[in-house]
């Protein structure tokens, strides 16, 4: 696959590819052999019109879908690009990157898209959200709010690091697709190639509206200058940049939500209690020498500092010198190769200056020779081989804790208690990640309760958790990637949460019937005007928010009480001993708030067959008031919220969940129970496409 003929990157602004200005472009180089692959550089482009082609086409596109729409979306160009996977893995050995390392970076950040579109199940099926539960503001119930998340107007601005150039993309703009927001993209130049096969490939596939995303590949000096309250910038990379963008002016005067994710000095801990030979020892070794050579070391996660318990500093530092001498380091396309070369020369320049820094205060302990045949592969390679260093008090060091070497370059440091290796891990001034190596819950209970204060995520790996461990360096979709001080004091992904942070979040008052007309979802003391007919002889189209069924009544007895108890086998004495109920609560023997929902059942349930097409869950299922023999219940069943579900095969029948809100009243008029209850409802239209 050529990367872009001829040669010349293109930036994708406003629904149209524009190539760099052949004259001022730089060249790109394999930082394998050094050959140019492209050359990029500034284009004749208006930032400021793409910003608005953002707003004005891109934005009110993705904002009108729902939720569903946009999660289905994001499933197909997830498949797209995984049939195509191949084509980048190709182009993904010049950016140093051994076929494992590509893995994590493409099909890593492909995952991220597949992640998101299963996530779609946990929003409605509309183009907004809710965040939390409704709250009556009022006595008489007639007054209440709820929080509603609507997609910002704007646009989210990516500006990402060189060391994932797919990945670092895909993780960002899954979320706010989803969310309902278009992207541009500005990748790091030196590896800005492989980002843009990926959003060429991206943009062929036609699958996104136009305007969904913009890249910049190259310069782009002014990118934040045009962006305004309504947008939303992200940013990987080195916290001293980072923190210059943050402090832009523009960002400052529109209050624009700005997440920075930067580099940080992440530690892996030995806990107190393995031995060598433990299954815990060999873990460790093996998860520290991953992290040296992963992507050479560059990456964001990997792990800076080794703390280990004092008596088995030589011990470690023997193991994971050996484990290093079997890693073996070449051109990546060589597929028994398993580390490549760092993504170019002035990179490998700066982590050598770093790892200097380092080096004043430490002693090498294990370096090794990048081989002879590698070092003549070209001026322009860019291969460096692991090097490991050794503080023996890490309380007086400075470089260590302060100084990151982006690349194969860790320091080992010993501790004597599980609250020193804490204060240590401390010492980052905030950490992306850490991980604690231990198999005794009360050293890792310890650990991760104290340091978590200062770490966005913590592993805690053993015997257990090993065979299906992500691992010390990989963020999953789902969790939040981030962390506190250094770290940015950002958040990304983090499945819901991560959503959220492309939304507003408004708080919506008014009458419970107005409130849920707004959100869609039945609020408590809401109109609930009667169905007719009954809500289970309506299809899911035809049922409305609101739609009520008011059952006839029935009267608890003592026969009841006994019947369910000799059917469900439940005795408890509250329900059947009433000379043992002295110091309770209960006035007498009480019914099981099992068989009210039970009844409740009987009682709202049409038997006849018709659209409902099964019952498969309960939620927040609350006994509210002890029944009696005696009282007399009846039943308020309510549409509380609707979610339609895609056609997987032709053969599938067309359906949408319809959740309904239980209400199980007294003769006092008085809930005494309440749960949602979730069914399946058969659609009226069974034409509708296959998804």
């Amino acid at each position: 696959m050529t990367i872009s003929s001829p040669g010349l990157l293109g930036h994708y602004i406003a629904g149209q590819w524009i190539l760099s200005n052949e004259r001022t472009a730089k060249p790109l180089m394999d930082a394998v052999t050094g050959e140019v692959v492209a050359r990029t550089g500034a284009a004749d482009y208006d930032l400021a019109f793409a910003y608005e082609f953002a707003r004005q086409e891109g934005n009110p596109a993705l904002r009108k879908m729902t939720f569903q729409e946009r999660g289905r979306m994001l499933k197909r160009l997830a498949l797209y690009l995984l049939a195509r996977k191949e084509e980048f893995y190709q182009i993904s050995f010049a950016t140093g990157a051994t076929r494992a390392d590509s893995w994590i970076d493409i099909e890593g950040g492909i995952g991220n898209l597949f992640a998101y579109a299963s996530l779609r199940k946990k929003f409605p099926d509309t183009p907004f959200a809710l965040d939390g539960d409704g709250m009556s503001m009022s006595k008489g119930g007639s007054f209440s709010a709820h929080h509603l998340l609507v997609p910002k107007e704007g646009v989210a601005v990516h500006i990402n690091a060189f060391n994932f150039p797919v990945w670092g993309m895909l993780e960002k703009v899954a979320v706010n697709w989803l969310a309902g927001m278009p992207a541009i993209v500005k990748p790091a130049t030196a590896t800005s190639f492989l980002t843009e096969a990926v959003v060429r490939a991206i943009v062929d596939s036609g699958i996104l509206p136009s305007g969904a995303i913009q890249l910049i590949c190259g310069p782009a000096r002014n990118i934040l200058d045009f962006v305004d309250e309504r947008d939303v910038v992200t940013f990987t990379g080195s916290a001293a940049t980072g923190q210059k963008l943050r402090a832009h002016p523009r960002i400052n005067a529109h209050s624009v939500p700005f997440n920075l994710e930067a580099d940080s000095l992440n530690s892996a801990i030995l806990g107190t209690d393995v031995k060598v030979g433990d299954p815990e020892f060999g873990l460790f070794i093996k998860e520290v020498r991953k992290e040296l050579t992963v992507k050479c070391g560059q990456k964001c996660t990997a792990i800076r500092r080794v703390f280990v318990p004092e008596h088995l500093m030589d011990a470690v530092s023997d193991s994971l010198g050996t484990a290093l001498d079997q890693t073996t380091i070449g051109d990546p396309r060589n597929e028994k190769v398993r580390m490549g070369a760092m993504v170019g020369l002035s990179q490998m320049q700066e982590v050598r200056e770093q790892a200097d820094r380092i080096a004043a205060e430490a002693s090498c302990v294990y370096k090794r020779s990048v081989p002879e045949w590698l070092a003549d592969a070209g001026e322009h390679s860019a291969f460096m081989a692991p090097e490991v260093y050794r503080v023996d008090d890490p309380a007086r060091a400075v470089a260590p804790h302060e100084v990151e070497a982006f690349g194969p370059i860790c320091t080992l440091m010993p501790y004597k208690t599980i609250d020193e290796a804490v204060d240590l891990s401390k010492r980052g001034k905030g950490s992306l990640c850490c991980s604690i190596t231990t198999h005794d819950q009360g050293v890792a209970s310890t650990f991760v309760r104290e340091a978590a204060t200062m770490h966005g995520r913590i592993l805690v790996l053993d015997r257990d958790c090993a065979k299906e461990s992500t691992g010390h360096g990989s963020p999953l979709p789902l969790l939040v990637h981030g962390g506190p001080g250094r770290a940015g004091g950002g958040e990304e992904m983090g499945g819901v949460r991560g959503v959220r942070h492309y939304m507003q979040r408004t708080a919506i008052q008014g009458s419970p019937t107005m409130v849920g007309a707004i959100v869609q979802q039945y609020q408590p003391g809401g109109a609930q005007p009667e169905s007719e007919p009954h809500v289970f002889r309506k299809h899911f189209e035809e049922l409305q928010i609101g739609d009520t069924v008011y059952t006839h009544k029935h009267t608890v007895t003592e026969t009841d009480i006994v019947n369910f108890a000799n059917v469900s086998g439940d005795n408890f004495y509250a329900h059947m001993d009433e000379t043992s109920l002295d110091g309770t609560i209960f006035e007498r023997r009480v019914a099981h708030g099992y068989f009210v929902l039970s009844k409740a059942a009987g009682l709202f349930v049409d038997p006849r067959k018709g659209p409902v097409l099964l019952n498969y869950g309960i939620e927040e299922a609350r006994f509210t008031k002890p029944v009696y023999p005696g009282m007399t219940l009846g039943v308020r069943l309510t549409v509380k919220e609707k979610l339609a579900q895609e056609r997987r095969t032709e053969e599938d029948v067309a359906k949408g969940i319809v959740k309904f809100f239980v209400d199980v009243r007294d003769e006092t008029d008085e809930s005494v129970a309440v749960a949602t209850i979730l069914t399946m409802v058969k659609k009226k239209d069974q034409t509708e496409s296959v998804a």
